[in-house]
């Protein structure tokens, strides 16, 4: 693979620095970075950017991955990317991130799902300012045990917590959607990683999968395993062998 660019909203996006480190060309904005010609994008900058971006990407036949896969919670955002994707042939990819068990998940549903939850629980620093919790009045820093932030299904609890539980919607666009799939989100002061579970029943049986994530270095929101599931799907689109899944 080449890099051929790496891109920003401005001038002075963090990315500007990051392209002076590892000698890459900086380009601002979707229509430049559309200029090199790239093959591929790998989208990991938030939600806002997969609204302005994802679909034009698509249509020009540039395969996207998506990490911040809680934008496409909006359906109609979703639907005109899928829609997008099948004209032009190009890929929309979005990665497990720091979950585990979606290929299981995916030939569970072949067969009929009728239960689908994921408990995402981190130490307190993972939710500090985030409105959503700012706004209930819980003070993380006292935290003497675990408290529930939040219960509820995936369509309603994704967009509160926009860079922590992306992988809730990944779980439900992998399996039985937004409205079926339960989400449980909870910070809790005696954690150090960040730890995901997932329950699944259906025809097939019953699973349940645990992962304990840690945390990149300088962002408790975000698993190390999510940056290297990036990777990995790189490498997945380049490959012509394909194991799992």
């Amino acid at each position: 693979m080449e890099f051929v660019a790496l891109s920003g909203r401005s001038a002075t996006s963090r990315g500007a620095a990051l392209a002076r480190e590892f000698n890459l060309r900086y380009v601002v904005g979707g229509a430049q970075l559309i200029e090199q010609r790239p093959d591929v994008v790998l989208e990991a900058a938030s939600h806002a950017a997969v609204r302005e971006h994802l679909v034009s990407f698509l249509e020009r036949g540039v395969s996207v991955i998506v990490l911040s896969a809680g934008a496409l919670t909006d359906d109609r955002l979703r639907s005109d990317a899928e829609q997008a994707a099948e004209k032009s042939g190009a890929l929309l990819y979005v990665p497990s991130g720091g979950i585990g068990g979606l290929d299981a998940l995916k030939s569970a549903c072949r067969a009929g799902v009728e239960e689908v939850s994921i408990q995402v629980a981190k130490p307190p620093a993972a939710w500090k300012g985030i409105p959503y919790v700012e706004a209930s009045g819980v003070d993380l820093d006292r935290l003497k045990g675990p408290l529930t932030l939040f219960e509820g299904t995936a369509r309603e609890g994704v967009p509160h917590f926009p860079q922590n539980v992306n992988i809730a919607a990944v779980l439900s666009y992998a399996g039985v959607g937004l409205d079926k799939t339960q989400l449980k989100v909870v910070a809790d002061p005696g954690l150090t990683a960040n730890t995901h579970t997932i329950r699944v029943s259906g025809r097939t049986g019953r699973f349940t999968v645990v992962l304990e994530n840690v945390p990149t270095p300088d962002n408790p929101k975000t698993s190390w395993l999510a940056c290297c599931s990036a990777l990995s799907a790189l490498r997945s689109i380049a490959a012509n062998v394909r194991y799992g899944g």
